[in-house]
């Protein structure tokens, strides 16, 4: 699909986690495109690189952090160092996030443990470090991407679906602290449902991939939850495919 700025963010900086592949990568070459500078963070330094020289050859500016979101310290440190370059947060994505596929009764406390503490501790983590600083700059915009198994759960999903939920939590009480702190902040959970992702297809290489909608789609619905002209903020999107079984 072809890139469709919505919206200026030349001038302004976004961090994108898990943005190496699947929709952190639609997410980072949206925003890429529409002007932002990019940080791409994920695990797969290699990757990330890789999808960041791209992006410079078209003109664009992006550049590749690794990093676990899990490690509190990590992820502290990062900000820390883009302080450091003058280049502090303006946009914050939440997209990284892992699943184990199996029933309760077979799942391991490390599994258990590598789900939540990365679908919803570390973008707890990352939204520690950037909110403060937002607050202390007067704007910025965090966008959390959700799923659909926040509303709606299934079987062998059971650790997913309680950090997705957390995390469709947290961010609700993260708006209300923004409407109350700083006018200027933006937040916005975005529940999506099936896409055509490494996320889903790895996982489930027989999935049938037209139940399954492009992650350029969703990658489209975060630009323009920062579209939305100041005074003005979309809370929460849901974005599924036509077929999607989980919603409502």
């Amino acid at each position: 699909m072809p890139a469709v700025p919505y919206v200026d963010l030349r001038g302004r900086h976004a961090l994108v986690t898990g943005g190496a592949r699947g929709l952190g990568a639609s997410i980072a070459r949206r925003l890429a495109r529409a002007g932002a500078s990019v940080t791409v963070a994920d695990m797969r330094r290699e990757l990330a690189e890789k999808l960041c020289a791209g992006l410079t050859e078209e003109g664009h500016r992006a550049a590749a952090e690794e990093l676990d979101v899990r490690d509190a310290s990590a992820v502290a440190r990062l900000f820390a160092e883009l302080d450091e370059r003058a280049h502090p947060v303006d946009i914050l994505v939440n997209n990284a996030a892992v699943d184990v596929s199996k029933p309760i009764e077979h799942l391991t406390a490390d599994e258990v443990t590598r789900v939540v503490a990365t679908n919803l501790l570390g973008p707890m983590y990352l939204c520690l470090e950037s909110y403060r600083r937002m607050v202390a700059r007067g704007h910025g915009h965090i966008v959390n991407i959700l799923s659909t198994a926040a509303n709606r759960t299934w079987t062998e999903a059971g650790p997913y679906a309680a950090g997705k939920s957390g995390l469709r939590a947290f961010t609700h009480t993260l708006f209300k602290e923004a409407q109350r702190d700083c006018l200027g902040i933006g937040v916005t959970g975005v529940m999506a449902g099936g896409m055509e992702t490494p996320f889903v297809l790895d996982r489930f290489p027989d999935a049938d991939t037209g139940l399954l909608q492009s992650p350029d789609v969703v990658a489209d619905t975060v630009l323009y939850a920062l579209s939305v002209p100041p005074g003005s903020v979309v809370p929460e999107l849901v974005v599924v495919p036509r077929s999607e079984s989980s919603w409502p």
